[in-house]
């Protein structure tokens, strides 16, 4: 199981890849769409997951036919996950394997649709371990001018690594963001959520479990 070229840089989405978030998010949406009788499931969310906030909000409110508007859901999501987030803890393997990778010398960035203030949060526990990457871009860069599926994100994270879209390789858990890599012409290495349909994944040049059943040695370094 290894990669069919050896990039030159690694480019991680954080939420279900570095960090365990996407229970919090499934949590707090749950919440509030049971006030309005509503269920939110997989069957949703597999929509929503990897895209930009607000796109994924006029996704939800649309789809379950929610009597407020995207603005209202965003707001309401926001306070209840402002709270959780803090309590984020490393999907399993992903500290170790960047550290390793980091002692080797490859370069390495994040790429997250998050917010900056969402990121701060989320990572708030882990300075030394986010110190490690030379890069990070959230999805309120000013540079991001299209959300995923759309490339930008991954673009302008290999561009700030000054590394070839074509050298990087990326880290993804939703079949928006291996779109995104695809249309990058980066490599991907799709890491799903149990309860996400693998054939979603079919574009990834390698779909794995976690980290841990990786090695640096399967993308070349």
């Amino acid at each position: 199981m290894k990669l069919t070229r050896r990039p030159r840089a690694v480019i991680y989405d954080l939420d279900g890849v570095l960090l365990e978030t996407e229970h919090f998010y499934t949590q707090v949406t749950r919440d509030i769409v049971a006030a309005y009788g509503k269920t939110f499931d997989w069957s949703v969310k597999s929509n929503m997951i990897g895209r930009p906030s607000r796109e994924s909000a006029l996704y939800l409110v649309d789809a379950l036919a929610l009597p407020i508007s995207p603005d209202d859901y965003l707001a309401m999501r926001e306070k209840a996950l402002a709270e959780l987030f803090p309590a984020a803890t490393e999907k399993a393997g992903a500290e170790e394997f960047t550290r390793r990778l980091h002692a080797r010398g490859i370069q390495q960035a994040v790429a997250t649709s998050s917010e900056q203030k969402l990121f701060a949060l989320k990572t708030q526990r882990h300075g030394a371990w986010f110190a490690l990457f030379s890069v990070t871009v959230t999805g309120d860069d000013p540079r991001v001018r299209h959300g995923k599926p759309a490339p930008d994100i991954f673009l302008v994270a290999a561009d700030a690594l000054g590394i070839a879209p074509g050298d990087c390789v990326v880290f993804e858990d939703s079949p928006a963001g291996v779109a995104a890599a695809r249309s990058a012409a980066m490599q991907v290495i799709a890491v799903p959520d149990p309860a996400m349909d693998r054939a979603k994944f079919s574009d990834a040049d390698l779909v794995v479990e976690d980290f841990r059943s990786l090695a640096p040695e399967d993308l070349g370094f």
